[in-house]
């Protein structure tokens, strides 16, 4: 015991006042702090008040016995080594105060001195299950510090991931002015138009992925195909097509990308069943693709080619309203028109303002 630490509190509990003057003197000679209660109500509120490291109680007082003391005990301080005395022929009794948390038992008459050796190597159980408690407690704190960690990690891993494929994507569309700026248009119009069929935000963010990404398959597409002014051959298209199938794999090692792997590699599938690479139709198209599908239509209406002047966003979903049902998604459709409607409103309302400024 160190005196910086202080005596250790014990608390006695006994009805009999003669064994608590007797265990008093002794203890206190022995260094401890000692507390006295003569039933186990009492010793409860002993416990609410003070900070006990220790108990010497007997088992049958009357009122709340030792067996029911001692886990009431355990509920208002759960460190606490209690000790218990109990006659010769109370083994079962002594056994059960054993069961509920009890660390020790004695058998009356009591030797002091074995008393004190039972409170010693009780109170180095308690010790050591404080530590182990402590020990399990930082072993809990480091591994959710390292978790979280990780976590970190590798978010920061797959947002280098994607930026770096983006960087590639951005260098492809370099090449041809007619494309510049697509996958970035294709992914914020997409991201709107999952947000406004109420997909889930980490669905939403899928989507918006897919859409800086749905093009790095372009990179296996012969530059001279890729920036060709003018109708595509029979050959030169099916060797376009293979862009889906590229993209999917260049993304493949990237498995927190499942969703968006899918995303990329269907994007030119068709409500008909008719689009490509696998042909599926209907609902067999994963949502982020149908999305990435509908969004291309309307970009490729609405953005300048050597072969065809833009259009209006108006007349561009109009015209795609004739797709709906066989190459588009009605729902999806539903859910751009809604999209690029509020997007024209709120441009028209911002002319509007400028307008009253000048």
């Amino acid at each position: 015991m160190s005196p910086s630490e202080g005596p250790i509190a014990i608390l006695v509990v006994d009805d009999e006042e003669s064994i608590l003057s007797a265990l008093t003197k002794f203890l206190t000679v022995k260094g401890y702090d000692v507390s006295t209660a003569a039933s186990g109500e009492e010793a409860l509120d002993v416990l609410r008040r003070l900070k006990i490291a220790g108990l010497v109680l007997d088992v049958r007082m009357p009122g709340l016995s030792g067996i029911d003391l001692v886990p009431k005990v355990l509920e208002i301080e759960p460190n606490a080594a209690s000790l218990t005395l109990t006659a010769v022929n109370d083994a079962t009794t002594a056994s059960l105060c054993m069961q509920r948390g009890a660390m020790e038992y004695l058998t009356k008459p009591i030797d002091l001195e074995e008393l004190h050796k039972a409170i010693q190597r009780a109170l180095k159980r308690r010790d050591a299950l404080m530590e182990s408690d402590e020990l399990n407690q930082w072993l809990k704190d480091e591994v959710a510090v390292r978790t979280a960690e990780l976590r970190r990690e590798r978010a920061n891993l797959q947002r280098i991931s994607v930026a770096t494929l983006e960087v590639l994507v951005n260098a492809l569309e370099a090449k041809d002015p007619y494309s510049r700026g697509h996958s970035a248009r294709i992914a914020d119009l997409s991201a709107m138009v999952a947000a406004e069929m109420n997909l889930e935000d980490e669905d939403v963010e899928s989507v918006r992925t897919a859409g800086r990404l749905h093009d790095i398959g372009k990179i296996g597409i012969r530059e001279e195909v890729l920036v060709k002014q003018g109708p595509l051959t029979d050959a030169e298209y099916e060797h376009v097509k293979q862009h889906v199938v590229v993209g999917s794999q260049i993304l493949a090692p990237l498995t927190h990308l499942r969703e968006v792997i899918h995303y990329v590699r269907s994007h030119h599938e068709r409500w008909d069943g008719r689009g490509y690479p696998d042909g599926l139709k209907g609902e067999e198209i994963p949502i982020g693709a149908r999305i990435l599908a509908a969004v291309e239509v309307y970009d490729a209406l609405t953005t300048s080619r050597p072969y065809q002047e833009k259009m209006s966003s108006e007349f561009a979903v109009e015209r795609m309203r004739d797709l709906t049902g066989a190459g588009i998604a009605t729902d999806v459709f539903d859910a751009l028109e809604a999209v690029v409607n509020r997007r024209q409103t709120l441009v028209f309302l911002d002319d509007t303002a400028q307008g009253d400024t000048e």
